[in-house]
């Protein structure tokens, strides 16, 4: 492809869109599906959330090793040997007679095959396009991820519903031979570097350090003290792994990572606003979803539904982002896009109540999704602004693990924080609400053992007190969600405001 027509045509940006779609679609659409998976394949919960939880994990752990084999291999390569891969995994997943081979097919295949995609998907498209039509592509790859992850529950429930999971791999199968079939109009981008260059012992120390921090994130709720003992050993391993590759480099090797992309602040500041934004959003997601289904007793389709207005506001305002990009900064759009979704979580935080109405969280779940469209749709792109040509692949490595942990930290991390805010509100709320029963252990038993089980309004129709005290526990654990969602997008405003505010740069 000459260099006119790879800037001209569109067909690049919709293939690689294509697999940012899937690899998101895939970390959230079995979600909703769990129940029926158990009974297909006779087993139990925790065994399929831990075939979900080690897709994320084995995703993450690979991204930094992907991201150095694109300068070997070369990226198109890379990206069409994932894809093939993530088309095996799919179909074993979608035959999967038990649950040790959906695990395979699922977890294992496609979680190496998503990350050796997701890195290429930013470096191609980096790659491919510039100025103008390089913001509108990064902020469609960017996006398309976002709206996978958010519409998943949806997906799900509606193959769910009316098919059955396993049609949710078809669906991806059928996308994955798409991306094979137009993968002569991706451009080719010769390799720089040779296999010698590999640095197996930083690819390994990177492994171990990542596959710890995820693997301690994604057990915060079961066990927190081991889990923070587990993020520690994981944290001081990527500082080893740092200290082993700013080594590497000044004996004249080629590293893994080179340490000196962190001198960016763009990059640096910007992978963490990226992380931070996936995390509000799953973590949101996370809480609605599980207030939907437990206390409102949705079925999966409705509670898709439900959050769609999320979605929705994120794919409008992310389309709109690049156009506003002639008349004002990345960083002021994104600054915007911060107080939108405070907004929307202040507005969601009054909201959930034992009689709340799908109608009355829209307002809200559409603003929060608005906020975060501006976020992500410009975040990759200033992020990689000021890289040079030759360290896209290594960057775009970087901007890929920060959007995969912050994937995989909202969950853990809000599951924490409404476990705090039921245990930390039951005994305020009986004191309050019901003197009565203040010191009443059975009461408070009676009150815990509803959220244990994740009743519904049914369950507590025979004692009024006790729907007062829930109703109230349930407002005042949302808020507090919703309060710190808030506050972590506080905190990505005042990120927002370290970036360079220099105009990308548009040739």
């Amino acid at each position: 492809m000459n260099e006119t027509a790879k800037e001209t045509s569109w067909t690049p940006l919709i293939v690689i869109a294509f697999a940012s779609f899937i690899i998101a679609l895939d970390a959230t659409f079995m979600n909703v599906s769990i129940s029926q998976v158990v009974v297909d394949l006779n087993t139990d919960v925790s065994t399929i959330q831990s075939i979900m939880s080690f897709y994320t994990l084995i995703t993450a752990a690979f991204m930094l090793l992907s991201a150095k084999l694109q300068d070997i291999v070369g990226k198109k390569k890379l990206f069409i040997i994932g894809a093939a891969l993530y088309g095996l995994g799919t179909f074993t997943a979608s035959v999967s007679p038990n649950a040790t081979i959906l695990f395979i097919g699922w977890s294992l295949i496609e979680g190496i095959a998503g990350a050796l995609m997701l890195p290429a998907t930013v470096s191609l498209i980096s790659g491919t396009y510039s100025g103008e039509k390089r913001t509108v592509a990064l902020a469609i790859v960017g996006v398309m991820g976002a709206v996978a992850a958010a519409i998943g529950p949806l997906f799900g429930g509606i193959m769910t519903t009316f098919l059955s999971w396993r049609y949710g791999f078809a669906v991806e199968l059928v996308i994955v031979f798409l991306i094979l079939i137009l993968r002569n109009k991706i451009p080719d981008f010769e390799p720089t570097e040779s296999r010698k260059d590999l640095d197996i012992t930083g690819s390994i120390i990177s492994f171990i350090g990542l596959v710890l921090l995820v693997l301690g994130i994604l057990s915060l709720s079961k066990d927190f003290n081991t889990s923070l003992v587990v993020i520690v050993l994981g944290l001081l391993a990527l500082a080893g792994f740092a200290y082993f590759e700013t080594r590497r480099k000044r004996n004249g090797q080629v590293p893994l990572l080179d340490m000196d992309l962190f001198k960016d602040r763009n990059l640096r500041v910007g992978t963490i606003i990226l992380l931070l934004s996936y995390l509000s959003m799953g973590g949101a997601l996370f809480a609605v979803s599980l207030f939907l289904q437990s206390v409102l007793q949705l079925n999966a389709f409705d509670t898709g539904v439900t959050t769609l207005p999320l979605t929705i506001g994120l794919l409008i305002f992310a389309i709109i982002a690049p156009s506003l990009t002639g008349k004002l900064s990345h960083k002021k759009i994104i600054a915007i896009g911060c107080i939108m979704s405070i907004i929307g979580c202040a507005i969601l935080s009054y909201q959930f109540r034992l009689d709340t109405t799908i109608f009355t969280l829209m307002p809200g779940l559409f603003v929060l999704g608005a906020g975060l469209g501006f976020i992500m749709a410009l975040c990759t792109d200033i992020s990689l602004s000021n890289v040079p040509a030759e360290s896209q692949n290594n960057a775009s490595g970087v901007n890929s693990t920060g959007q995969s942990l912050g994937e995989s930290m909202g969950t853990a991390i809000i599951g924490i924080i409404l476990i705090l805010g039921v245990m930390g509100g039951i005994s305020t709320a009986v004191d309050t609400y019901a003197p009565d029963h203040s010191g009443d252990q059975q009461f408070q038993m009676d009150v815990y053992n509803y959220f244990q089980k994740v009743g519904n309004i049914d369950d507590l129709k025979q004692d009024s007190t006790l729907v007062d005290v829930v109703n109230i526990i349930i407002q005042e654990t949302m808020a507090f969600v919703m309060t710190i969602t808030a506050i972590i997008m506080g905190i990505v405003f005042l990120l927002t405001l370290r970036l360079q505010d220099t105009k990308i740069k548009q040739t």
